[in-house]
């Protein structure tokens, strides 16, 4: 007879070490109604995290627009979100961060980063179609920042080349606000059919739970609770709760987890993420208003010797927890013996409402699965705010006191070689973008563009945010930072459906910062109303701060937007001599927070760039219906960098088809905001010759101002009397730059 498992002895140092208050403490003994044990108080300690509870967040979240006619699936209902677009099929996609891991161990952090969020995909029964990513990252002349993006960029593109998914998109941003603490959050996009998606639910009292993929070892444990807190020089010592990935084993999960739901298996699915089995047995089970009753023993593990604390808590990567028809058991045996995969049951669902966990048949756990989880009995707070002080201090800008540069050209080249303008192709080359076949545009225009089989659609998809912007107006940037994004689905040919978001910000107990993250919530939620862009859902990401400093308030955002045919697909790029050039949108005094501002001047200052939704949302809809028309041949938000900026882009960005344009455009502002400005609403739209007259009055009719400014050709980019410049300067700039920042071989991980 086995002896009965000894737990030590839960102290109020013991409590505290798990990041738990006193309140909640207290709290969690009113539940039980009794002193926790220690494996009780390790299952609360992940659950109630900020990583997994949303504690100081969700309040705030659930102001945000969640609903849309055509949703599938609400903000937070499921693992990703779901959006129906037609022919019988959804789309669903998600982002999500992995900030904490990749800064400690930057390969791996990433790496599951990348195979967390597609397996939210594919607990769906959606096949996941392509990967994106928005990374922050310091200065890349700093050897440790280069570091980090070797290690993070490699992590993203051995993990997707391995599974074989494209990473088609994204961004790349880079500012002494992120040195000690990167950002990199990953987005996965996948296509099911509408009447197919599978809920993460167990119900039924008597189903079979179980445990299927990878074994569970050591790694990740308390993963959850290290995201919930900020980085010191103590993280390095935390590398245990960085996962460790195998993107063959997920590939093989993949195939096997959409064959039980084909043949309709299962109930319900849910990935093993942060917090393991404790948060998808706990989740699963309140949602579907049921009981678990697990025989931990029962739980495949690699590694000798390992408690129920362990086992519950481990965030071992590729694993799954599924809730089995009773009689149907065997027959996922099967499916997951052909694909080489481990599938146990662990457990039974019961009509409790408990989550009750045994060890050789003695309870070691037992808690009410909705006191675990969001929305259940899981603490909400509301936190104080306080309107940081540096934000009236900054918002002035002497634009008077500004010198102006001799060298208009030379400027251009020193801000297209710029680390936040130049070419990506170091990060985005390292990616396999084609994998599948299915994609139409690929990394380098506005949005990536993928093709949806037997139909003439395709899907537009993009990640946006001005981290600056959102720190000098957090408000302001947040709905910058949606216009940008639906801007970049409209130029590429779509209807912008629906946003994912990752909220990356600070230590949500310092009133500053909640400021800046209310806001925040409260300006993309302002843009996503007038765009017509419900929230799906997304992540919290907070305590992103090191020693030094807090990372700007970066509200990223992930759209997906719907192009009805594919002869719609429009890209930035310049197309044929000849054609005419007009910008859409007005131009100001705009130098306040832009990169001219910091390259040229080294000021991070000034009032970000007003912009009018409606208007934005007026612009939106006039370009796409010329568009859709026919009229546009390329198309090129106006954003970072300015109008000379995307001048040049549009001349530059198809490496084999690289055309110059001349242009003239009238504006009352200063030499420098007339090319470097980043006055918003506005696009580069060109258009043949014949096509010229329709689309100005098509422009003109809607109310959107319109320039005939130039004509596409030659070999130089010639703006007024300003720029004269031949393509090569400025595409050598642009294409080498990135690769030289990182030219570096053999260095170690500086410490």
């Amino acid at each position: 007879m086995a002896e009965p498992y000894r737990q030590p002895e839960v102290t109020d140092e013991l409590v505290a070490s798990h990041g738990l208050t006193p309140e909640e403490y207290e709290r969690i003994k009113q539940i039980l109604g009794r002193t926790p044990t220690f494996t009780e108080l390790g299952v609360f300690s992940v659950m109630w995290s900020e990583h997994c509870s949303y504690k100081n967040s969700i309040a705030l979240l659930k102001t945000l627009p969640r609903e849309g006619k055509n949703l599938l699936a609400s903000a937070g209902e499921e693992n990703a979100g779901a959006v129906d677009i037609g022919d019988g099929l959804a789309v669903v996609f998600k982002i999500e961060s992995h900030n904490h891991p990749s800064a400690i161990e930057p390969y791996q952090g990433a790496a599951t980063g990348v195979g967390g969020i597609l397996r939210d995909i594919f607990t769906m029964g959606a096949r996941p179609i392509a990967s994106l990513n928005s990374l922050r990252f310091g200065s890349p002349t700093n050897p440790r920042v280069r570091y980090l993006i070797d290690g993070v960029v490699r992590g993203i593109g051995d993990y997707g080349n391995s599974f074989g998914v494209p990473t088609v998109a994204g961004e790349v941003f880079f500012d002494e606000a992120y040195t000690g603490n990167p950002l990199v959050n990953a987005m996965a996009v996948g296509l099911v059919k509408s009447d197919g998606i599978i809920s993460a639910t167990a119900k039924g009292a008597g189903n079979p739970m179980m445990i299927v993929g990878s074994k569970t070892g050591r790694d990740g444990i308390h993963g959850a609770t290290f995201a919930s807190e900020e980085l010191s020089e103590k993280s390095e010592s935390k590398r245990p709760s960085v996962q460790i990935g195998d993107p063959f084993t997920e590939k093989l999960l993949l195939e096997a987890t959409l064959e039980i739901i084909d043949k309709d298996l299962v109930v319900g699915i849910q990935d093993m993420g942060a917090a393991g089995i404790t948060c998808c047995s706990s989740e699963m089970t309140a949602k579907g208003e049921s009981g678990l009753e697990l025989e931990i023993n029962q739980v495949p593990v690699r590694e000798t010797g390992m408690i129920p604390y362990e086992i519950l808590l481990s965030e071992s990567q590729e694993r799954m927890m599924v809730c089995v028809k009773k009689g149907k058991e065997d027959a996922v045996r099967e499916v997951f013996d052909k694909w080489g995969l481990d599938s146990t049951i662990v457990g039974h669902v019961t009509d409790d409402k408990l989550m009750t966990v045994k060890l050789n048949g003695e309870v070691v756990s037992q808690i009410p699965s909705f006191d675990l989880v969001l929305g259940g009995g899981a603490p909400v707070y509301h936190r104080e705010t306080k309107r940081p002080a540096y934000i009236d201090e900054l918002a002035t800008l002497d634009i008077d006191s500004l010198t102006t540069p001799s060298d208009w050209n030379k400027t251009l080249i020193t801000m297209i070689s710029s680390p936040n303008l130049c070419h990506k192709g170091w990060v985005f080359e390292q990616y396999d973008h084609m994998v599948r076949t299915n994609t139409a545009v690929g990394p380098g225009s506005d949005a990536a563009v993928l093709r949806i089989r037997k139909t003439d659609k395709a899907l537009a998809m993009t990640t946006d945010c001005n981290g600056r912007y959102c720190y000098l107006n957090p408000r302001l940037g947040a709905r910058s930072a949606v216009a940008e994004a639906a801007r970049n689905i409209v130029c590429s040919g779509g209807r912008p459906l629906a946003v994912t978001n990752c909220l990356n910000f600070g230590n949500p107990y310092k009133p500053e910062i909640y400021y800046c993250f209310a806001e925040a919530v409260g300006g993309m939620g302002d843009a996503c109303r007038v765009f017509e862009t419900p929230v799906t859902g997304g992540n919290v990401s907070f305590y992103n701060e090191d020693p030094q400093r807090a990372v700007y308030p970066t509200p990223t955002i992930g759209m997906v937007g719907l192009i009805e045919h594919t002869d719609h697909i429009t890209t930035q790029w310049f197309k044929d001599n000849g054609d005419v050039v007009f910008l859409l949108g007005t131009t100001g005094d705009d130098l306040g927070a832009s990169e001219y501002l910091h390259v040229v001047h080294r000021l991070r200052r000034g009032a970000v760039p007003s912009l009018d939704l409606t208007r934005e949302k007026k612009l939106q809809d006039a370009l796409l219906a010329a568009i859709q028309s026919g009229l546009v041949k390329s198309a090129h938000d106006v954003s970072d960098g300015g109008l000379a900026i995307a001048l040049a882009e549009c001349c530059i960005s198809h490496n084999d088809h690289q055309i110059g344009a001349s242009v003239r455009i009238e504006a009352d502002v200063r030499p420098d905001s007339l090319l470097f400005g980043e006055s918003q609403s506005r696009v580069i739209v060109s258009a043949a010759a014949v096509d010229a007259d329709r689309l100005e009055t098509h422009f003109r009719n809607a109310g959107i101002p319109v320039a005939r400014i130039g004509l596409v050709g030659g070999r130089r980019l010639v703006i007024n009397e300003l720029v004269d410049i031949e393509l090569e300067s400025i595409s050598s700039a642009f294409y080498n730059a990135m690769p030289t920042f990182m030219e570096w071989v053999g260095e170690k991980a500086p410490v």
